[in-house]
C-alpha cells in the first residue's frame, strides 16, 4: 500500500566515509524523531534542512553513531512523500544497525526500485524519466550518460505528451462529428485530419530513426576480431585497447580462448573480442576455440576480418569470407608497413564488397581510419546526442512502433474514405501506445517488472 513507510540503505555496502539510510512515507518524521537526539524536535524542523545529532537506540537507550538527519517534507521530496535521510559513518555494521533500528520503529524494507516507483505514482516524474535513473547508474560512457540525462530531463516525454495532446484533440473532433452530425460546432475537414495525422506520423518516424544509434550509445557494440592464425588479431586487440592484453607470438594457434576487452570509441562503449584463429585443426582445445569464434560471428554487431598482406589469399580465407556475407564486416589488410601488392587488394575486392582498410596493428597505421569507418557505419559519421531526442529502450521502441502502425492505419482509413469509427479506433490505439512510454497507459504487472530491475536503494 502506498501509505506505509519504507526504508533502505541507499549507499553501497562496505567501508566508506558516509552511509545513508532513506526513510519515506507518512511515518518518516515520527520514526526519524524516535531515534534522533539533537537540539530540536525533527517534527519542528524546516523543510530541506540538515540537522546534526546522535542516532539513538530507543530500545537499549544507547547511542549508535553521530549523524546528519536530512528533512524533506511532502510534496517537495524525491518520492513526493515525507522523507528522512540519515547520513552516518560508512561501514557495514553501523549502517545495517541503524536500518534495523528504523525497521523496528515501524518502517518496512523497501522493495527494489520502490522509492522511484513512489516518485512515479506521486507524479514527481513519469515512467520514461524514472527509467532514465537506472540508465544514469549503468552509463558506460559520457555519451550514454548524456543520453540518460536528456531522458531524465523529460525531453522525450515532452515530445510524446505533445503528440498525445494532438491525438486527443483529433479524437474529440471525430467523436463530435459522429455524435452530433447536425450540430453547428467547430469541425476539422478530412483534409485537415489527414494533414494532422501525417505530421504526427512523421514525428514518430523521425524518433524511431534514432533507435539504432540510441541503443548503441546505451548498450554499446560487440565487435569480433576473426581471421586465420597468426595474421595479427591479438596485435590489433592490443592496439585498440592500448595495452598488451593478448599474447603475441609467431606461433600459430597461440590464442585458443576468447579474450574480451572494453574500449571507448568516440563515446560509444565497445566490447572487442579476440578469437582463436579459424583453421582446420586436430587440437581439441584449439578446435573448441575455433567453434566458439564461429558462434561469436553470428552474435556480433560488427566483424573485423584480419588478413595478412604478406600471404596469398587462401581457401581458408575464402571460407571465412563466405561466412560473412550477411554480417556487418570491415576487411582489415594487416602488416601494410611491410608492403601490400595491388594484385592482392584487387583479388580481395573481387571476393567481397565489404569495406577494406589497410592497417598495421604493430605500427598503429590505419587505426584512425578504422575508428572513422565504424562511426560512419553505425552513425553516418555523427554521434552527437547532447540536445537530440534519442530513443534507446527496447520498451520505448516497441511502443513507438505500435503507435506508428496505428497512425498508418488511421491514415489509410481516411484515404479510403472509411467512416469516422474506423479512424477513431486507430487514433485511440496510437494514443494508448504512446502513453506506455510515459506510463500513463501501462499495466500494473509491467510497471512492477520495470521497477524490479532497480536496486533496493532506488
Amino acid at each position: 500500500m502506498i501509505n506505509d513507510t519504507i526504508a533502505a540503505i541507499i549507499t553501497a555496502y562496505g567501508k566508506a566515509s558516509v552511509g545513508i539510510i532513506r526513510i519515506s512515507g507518512s511515518d518518516a518524521l515520527e520514526i526519524g524523531n524516535k531515534i534522533y537526539k539533537g537540539h530540536k524536535d525533527l517534527k519542528r524542523a524546516e523543510n530541506h534542512t540538515i540537522n546534526y545529532g546522535k542516532v539513538y537506540d530507543n530500545y537499549t537507550d544507547k547511542i549508535i553513531d553521530e549523524a546528519l538527519f536530512l528533512v524533506m517534507l511532502a510534496p517537495k521530496s524525491f518520492t513526493g512523500e515525507d522523507v528522512i535521510e540519515i547520513q552516518c559513518h560508512g561501514g557495514v555494521v553501523v549502517v545495517k544497525k541503524i536500518l534495523e533500528l528504523v525497521l523496528r520503529n515501524g518502517a518496512r524494507m523497501a522493495d527494489a526500485g520502490e522509492f522511484s516507483k513512489r516518485a512515479f505514482l506521486n507524479g514527481k516524474l513519469d515512467l520514461a524519466q524514472a527509467e532514465a535513473i537506472i540508465e544514469i547508474i549503468e552509463a558506460k560512457t559520457d555519451k550514454s550518460l548524456s543520453l540518460a540525462v536528456n531522458q531524465l530531463e523529460g525531453n522525450l516525454s515532452a515530445l510524446i505528451k505533445k503528440v498525445r495532446v494532438d491525438l486527443l484533440s483529433l479524437m474529440a473532433f471525430i467523436e463530435a462529428d459522429i455524435d452530433f452530425p447536425e450540430e453547428d460546432i467547430e469541425r476539422l475537414t478530412i483534409e485537415q485530419q489527414l494533414e494532422l495525422l501525417l505530421g504526427i506520423e512523421h514525428e514518430i518516424t523521425n524518433i524511431l530513426k534514432t533507435a539504432k544509434g540510441g541503443k548503441i550509445i546505451r548498450e554499446g557494440l560487440n565487435i569480433v576480431i576473426i581471421g586465420k592464425p597468426n595474421v595479427g588479431k591479438s596485435s590489433l586487440l592490443n592496439a585498440l585497447v592500448k595495452e598488451n592484453r593478448a599474447i603475441v607470438t609467431d606461433i600459430p594457434g597461440t590464442t585458443r580462448d576468447i579474450i574480451e576487452e572494453y574500449i571507448n570509441l568516440g563515446g560509444i562503449p565497445i566490447k572487442v573480442i579476440d578469437t582463436a584463429g579459424i583453421r582446420e585443426t586436430e587440437d581439441i582445445v584449439e578446435k573448441l576455440g575455433v567453434d566458439k569464434a564461429k558462434d561469436l560471428i553470428n552474435r556480433a554487431d560488427l566483424v573485423l576480418f584480419v588478413i595478412d598482406s604478406e600471404r596469398k589469399i587462401s581457401e581458408e580465407d575464402k571460407d571465412i569470407i563466405s561466412l560473412l556475407q550477411d554480417k556487418e564486416t570491415i576487411m582489415l589488410v594487416n602488416k601494410v608497413d611491410l608492403g601490400v601488392k595491388d594484385e592482392f587488394l584487387k583479388e580481395l575486392k573481387d571476393l567481397s564488397q565489404k569495406p577494406i582498410i589497410q592497417i598495421s596493428a604493430k605500427e598503429n597505421i590505419g587505426l584512425e581510419d578504422l575508428e572513422k569507418n565504424i562511426i560512419d557505419l553505425f552513425f553516418d559519421g555523427d554521434i552527437e546526442s547532447n540536445d537530440q531526442v534519442l530513443v534507446s529502450s527496447t520498451r520505448h521502441i516497441d511502443a513507438l512502433e505500435r503507435a506508428d502502425d496505428h497512425l498508418k492505419g488511421a491514415i489509410n482509413s481516411i484515404e479510403a474514405q472509411l467512416p469516422g469509427d474506423f479512424i477513431t479506433i486507430d487514433v485511440q490505439g496510437a494514443f494508448e501506445s504512446l502513453g506506455k512510454v510515459t506510463g500513463e497507459t501501462i499495466e500494473e504487472d509491467i510497471l512492477d517488472q520495470i521497477f524490479s530491475q532497480f536496486c533496493i536503494g532506488k
